[in-house]
């Protein structure tokens, strides 16, 4: 079932919104409330309600499932990587590597209280950037799912 042109251009405004929302809460989930898991929750709403406001053939046109089932694998390969390079640099794993190294997301924490810096979390942004792909596209793919069930039960 298609929704009205309203509900249409509301679900594209809102979109991005709910994109940029999400994202925000995957890069800051080491400094606020929040990280991979519960931002690619916010993304895959953002796709929930594409979803909902367009037809199943529609969104199949927008949205593949293979696709998805690609973003899904890659945050987890991302993940496992990120943790692996710990072990080719000779230390454990899951080591934080890049705590205190100057590099991207390796700034060392100033003493004292602060309101915390975006680059001083080490593995821990770049881990939560994996799980966020990873939760985005696997729960993306289960509504997806869920709409074909729906879409050939109104077909029969």
């Amino acid at each position: 079932m298609r929704m009205s042109k309203i509900v249409r251009f509301s679900a594209d405004v809102l979109f991005g919104a709910i994109l940029i929302f999400g994202f925000y809460i995957i890069l800051h989930g080491h400094l606020t409330p929040g990280g991979g898991f519960q931002g690619g929750a916010v993304v895959a709403t953002g796709a929930a309600l594409v979803i909902v406001a367009y037809s199943y053939e529609e969104v199949l046109h927008m949205i593949k499932k293979a696709g998805l089932m690609l973003q899904e694998s890659a945050g987890l390969v991302m993940f496992a990587g990120v943790a692996l390079i710990a072990l080719g640099l000779g230390t454990t794993f899951f080591f934080n590597y890049l705590a205190n190294s100057g590099l991207l997301f390796g700034m060392s924490v100033p003493f004292g209280p602060n309101p915390g810096e975006l680059n001083t979390g080490g593995v821990l942004p770049l881990m939560n950037i994996a799980v966020g792909i990873e939760v985005w596209g696997g729960l993306a793919i289960v509504i997806l799912y869920m709409l074909s069930g729906i879409s050939k039960a109104e077909e029969a």
